[in-house]
């Protein structure tokens, strides 16, 4: 045990980081920074993986996921991790239109950090995986900030929210709910403009969707309709569940650099080429 946690640290790359980069031109919010880690080493340009974190829409931060960047700059991949602007302040719409701005930053500035412009992943967990779907799906965001759409691959960690149509219309009134409405408004359209699952015919790009066998039942219902409807269209979806897993352990569970997940993800962007 010990020889192979030895050989784990000595086989990982030196990484640096850059915190709180505006991704807006003279911005001064925290909404609207990133933190940037990257493998400290020259070479060939490196894979780039953009994480939005989760938090109902509502509430998180970027600094609380620097073990996710550090790992994956360890392993060879430039790794962001962005803020955002919250609810109830901001629509959905105004929320996945950060995120775009934020990818767009890193289109632009990513090969500073000898990260490579043209592999480009995202990836997300809760309401992150919403938003990375969603902006990689609808193509209005991208198109708003001035550029094609860069993503080469989404990566969905325990997604809540893909189908907010189908949640909302069957949800008990609760604070949970109330807090969703004032992300979603009211309007049952409007539930359905913002949920992925209803933009798959726009979706070109693999998908990797994971989640946990004891998470919440709506997010194992809508991760497995949206592979399901993925594969219907002959698009490449992979699918992993993972044992035992809850909710917040999913992405938890990455804190640990040798992480299985780790595995999946990495395994799933080396298949995809340029």
């Amino acid at each position: 045990m010990l020889l192979t946690l030895f050989l784990a640290c000595f086989n990982a790359l030196a990484s640096e980081v850059k915190k709180d980069i505006p991704y807006l031109k003279n911005a001064t919010e925290k909404r609207h920074l990133l933190n940037i880690y990257y493998p400290k080493i020259d070479g060939k340009p490196k894979d780039v993986l953009i994480f939005i974190h989760g938090g109902s829409w509502n509430s998180g931060n970027k600094n609380n996921y620097w073990w996710l960047g550090r790992n994956f700059a360890k392993k060879g991949v430039v790794a962001i991790t962005i803020n955002y602007s919250h609810s109830p302040q901001y629509d959905y719409k105004q929320i996945a239109a950060d995120c775009a701005r934020a990818v767009k930053w890193v289109h632009d500035s990513v090969s500073q950090y000898n990260g490579n412009p043209k592999r480009i992943f995202i990836m997300g967990h809760s309401a992150g995986g919403h938003l990375a779907s969603l902006i990689t799906a609808d193509p209005q965001y991208f198109k708003e900030t001035g550029i094609e759409n860069p993503i080469r691959g989404v990566i969905l960690n325990d997604a809540f929210g893909l189908d907010m149509y189908d949640y909302l219309i069957s949800a008990a009134p609760n604070n949970s709910t109330n807090n969703f409405l004032s992300t979603f408004s009211t309007n049952q359209e409007t539930w359905k403009t913002a949920s992925p699952f209803y933009y798959t015919k726009n979706i070109s790009q693999p998908y990797l969707i994971v989640y946990g066998e004891k998470t919440y039942s709506s997010i194992r219902k809508h991760s497995g309709k949206m592979a399901a409807k993925l594969k219907a269209s002959n698009q490449p979806v992979e699918q992993h569940i993972i044992e035992e897993k809850k909710h917040i352990g999913m992405i938890t569970q990455m804190i640990w650099g040798n992480n299985k997940v780790y595995d999946i993800i990495l395994e799933f962007m080396n298949r995809i080429r340029i």
